[in-house]
């Protein structure tokens, strides 16, 4: 696969375009500030008595009203939550779109599983940075930025991959680099990724890691330091130098048990399950599961999030955040 960069993008399909953000929550504000940065022209569409207006406007952005925005836009950046998105498309969006225009979508998941059917006559394209709008912003300011994928999903004007790359090339992710996939792929891989490993594989292991140590006697605060703490540590040397890399840069002690151990603890059982976890991704299982929870106000997923915050290594966490965070960037509530 080739990566895509800045160099390699040609033209400045977003001159003389105005890009509409409908939303300004976690990646509109970010991609909004970015694009403006870059020199594009943008409006940002939120309904009335919405709060983030007034935050969008003492940013500088001239607020209208969602359907004005839509018709204004020559791109529209479809950024609202995926449990609104199919009505707001249906209510907002497509009566006011004009045809040619391009609409922009930062995931592929409405598209694929989130009943969004985009009107016709106008562009559709996926342009989704790998990870959130926070650190979109801030590496972009910094003069850096988030790598991205991103598809065509429909090309009526000829000049939809442009305007997508264009649009990545905006919000400083073409700084980095981008992969071309489908809406499909990227929805499917990320969903799985956030549930086998960045999310919920991650915090299991070091919940499981931790409670093995505490139930043999060991103390919580040093369990807590050595099971979750050191993750960013051995992580970021993951990302800079890859496993081998790692591997290279830690103790024989540590490695030995890595290739020794490790395929005992993420072993066939594991592999297993993530194929299953697969296979409800692929299938829709897992999005029916979210829209049911959904329609009941989310009331599962508050109470077991509740359960998993009120447990002993939250509580150490808390307790050993200026530890853990002596530059004060704790988020722990």
């Amino acid at each position: 696969m080739d990566i895509i960069v800045d160099k390699d993008i040609e033209g400045t399909s977003l001159l003389g375009r105005t890009v509409s953000v409908l939303g300004y929550g976690n990646q509109g504000e970010a991609q909004a500030l970015n694009l403006r940065d870059s020199g594009v022209d943008v409006l940002v569409g939120l309904p009335r008595g919405r709060a983030s207006r007034s935050r969008a406007k003492d940013a500088g952005f001239d607020v209208l009203e969602p359907g004005e925005a839509a018709a204004r836009g020559d791109v529209l950046a479809l950024l609202v939550p995926d449990d609104i998105m199919a009505g707001f498309v249906v209510d907002e969006v497509a009566p006011n779109v004009r045809d040619g225009a391009a609409i922009v979508f930062a995931h592929g998941f409405p598209l694929r599983f989130g009943g969004v059917v985009p009107p016709d006559g106008v562009d559709v394209v996926v342009v989704a940075p790998m990870g959130p709008g926070l650190r979109l912003r801030e590496r972009f300011a910094e003069g850096g930025g988030l790598p991205a994928s991103f598809a065509v999903e429909r090309d009526v004007t000829g000049t939809a991959r442009d305007t997508a790359l264009a649009y990545a090339r905006a919000i400083g992710c073409a700084r980095v680099g981008l992969f071309e996939t489908t809406a499909a792929e990227e929805t499917e891989i990320d969903l799985f990724a956030e549930q086998a490993v960045l999310c919920g594989g991650v915090t299991r292991l070091i919940q499981a890691g931790f409670d093995t140590l505490v139930k043999a006697g060991y103390s919580p605060e040093l369990a807590y330091m050595e099971c979750l703490y050191e993750l960013d540590l051995t992580v970021n040397l993951i990302v800079r130098f890859g496993i081998a890399g790692m591997r290279d840069r830690i103790s024989r002690t540590a490695l030995y048990g890595d290739l020794t151990r490790g395929g005992r603890i993420i072993g066939g059982d594991v592999r297993r399950e993530m194929e299953e976890v697969l296979g409800e991704i692929r299938d829709g299982t897992f999005a029916e599961e979210m829209v049911s929870d959904e329609a009941e106000e989310g009331r599962g997923l508050a109470e077991a999030a509740r359960e998993e915050r009120s447990g002993l290594l939250e509580e150490v966490a808390r307790r050993l955040a200026r530890v853990a965070h002596p530059e004060g960037e704790s988020e722990s509530p």
